[in-house]
């Protein structure tokens, strides 16, 4: 069963009035992510970062299918510029799009949820003129759009869900990494609670639960997670220049999970060096069979592009 299949029989457990527990579907929910090979690689050029990145992990073409609809997910929550590390950054997600577009999707989605005014957001973190160069859509997600949809999770059984990400074939997922003033960390799980709308602040009560049940219900293709430049303290919004670091890399891997247990180790002044099994999400992900947090483990690639 492939994603946008998986997320219309959960869905349509609410039209049954049903509920449709996500651990009798498929356990473990990602059987392939133990095995999945894991790239890290760093340079001066963020394109060139995500395309080696993409291309170790096995390319794109085994991820999106010609005809395709692809869902971008970046972080464009916060009314920032790209140097302070608030949000995606606009070259990662234009590389993204445009290998997408290369590996045959008919149509690439490029949105979020955001926290400040979206129209704000979209240009002045860059994305929106980025996405659109290389041919995404670039819509804002309206309320009108946001569907009631079981979820199925422990904390979350049943939220408001954007129809876009619903209907598309394959969701990327294109997380910055950055700290987090109340869960430590905002990697690429939390990054799904963009692709929910509602009262999300209701999600704070059972952070850590209800970030794992958003990854389990959206089970994104592929996760990208944007190093290029980090947010290391004042998170999610960031505050001056000084909160961000540049790192100048990229990492990539189906396993979410793995994803961000690396995320941790490179945001360790953030949280004053917790190991990864420490933060609660990352534990609960892996006893929910999301994925490992044993990133070196398997097929781990690490490389450094010449400038």
């Amino acid at each position: 069963m492939n994603r946008r299949d998986f997320l219309r029989t959960v869905a349509g457990g609410a039209a049954a009035g049903a509920f449709l527990p996500l651990d009798g579907f498929a356990s473990p929910l990602f059987p392939e992510a133990a095995a999945a090979p894991f790239a890290v690689v760093t340079g001066p050029d963020p394109a060139a970062l995500v395309r080696r990145a993409v291309e170790l992990v096995g390319g794109m073409d085994s991820f999106v299918s010609s005809g395709d609809v692809v869902f971008v997910k970046p972080n464009i929550s916060w009314d920032r510029p790209p140097a302070q590390g608030a949000t995606t950054n606009p070259l990662v997600v234009e590389t993204v799009v445009r290998l997408a577009l290369e590996a045959g999707a008919k149509r690439v989605v490029v949105a979020d949820n955001t926290c400040n005014d979206a129209r704000r957001c979209y240009a002045h973190s860059g994305i929106k003129e980025a996405a659109e160069a290389a041919g995404a859509k670039t819509p804002f997600m309206e309320a009108r759009k946001f569907v009631k949809t079981q979820i199925g999770g422990k904390a979350v059984r049943e939220w408001e869900v954007y129809r876009d990400a619903l209907d598309a074939d394959r969701i990327i997922n294109v997380p910055v990494a950055k700290h987090h003033g109340l869960s430590g960390v905002t990697l690429s799980m939390k990054n799904l609670m963009g692709l929910v709308g509602g009262a999300r602040n209701r999600m704070h009560q059972k952070l850590d639960t209800s970030i794992v049940d958003l990854c389990a219900f959206f089970r994104p293709t592929l996760t990208i997670l944007d190093a290029v430049r980090i947010l290391t303290a004042h998170g999610p919004q960031g505050g001056t220049l000084k909160d961000a670091r540049t790192l100048d890399t990229v990492a990539a891997c189906i396993d979410p999970v793995k994803i961000d247990a690396w995320g941790t180790t490179i945001l360790a002044e953030a949280h004053d060096g917790r190991a990864p099994e420490e933060f609660a999400f990352i534990r609960e992900a892996e006893e929910r069979g999301l994925g490992t947090s044993d990133f070196r483990g398997g097929e781990f690639h690490e490389e450094t592009l010449a400038g």
